[in-house]
């Protein structure tokens, strides 16, 4: 394994190109199973669609009218939102009668948006 020189400063770049073959070829294979996760970050990477998650994680269930109140905006802008977030299988929905009802589809988005929020608080 080359040694690696680190220049401090507003450059942080290796000073010369090297690289751990080892480590890149363990590495490597694994990298395809984060592919499609970053849709997953842009979805929640909107301001609206991050407080309707949250919102999502203080009460089990909302209803699209109780979304639209609670961040301020319309049925239809809470609507688009919520479908955006069902679509990429963040959150699900029920109809009951002639009510939406959203809730987030699994407690791994509930940790995802918890621990998103932990981190950014600290």
């Amino acid at each position: 394994m080359s040694e690696k020189v680190i220049k401090k400063g507003h450059n942080d770049t290796c000073d010369t190109f090297c690289y751990d073959e080892e480590l890149v070829q363990r590495v490597q294979p694994q990298i395809e199973k984060a592919s499609g996760v970053e849709q997953l970050f842009k979805a929640l990477s909107d301001k609206t669609r991050m407080k309707i998650a949250y919102a999502l994680t203080l009460e089990k269930e909302l209803c699209v009218c109780d979304v639209a109140n609670i961040i301020g905006s319309t049925t239809a802008t809470a609507s688009h939102h919520l479908r955006l977030l069902r679509d990429m299988n963040l959150a699900k929905s029920r109809k009951e009668g002639k009510l939406v009802f959203y809730s987030l589809a699994d407690d791994h988005v509930h940790q995802l948006v918890s621990i998103a929020l932990i981190h950014a608080n600290e």
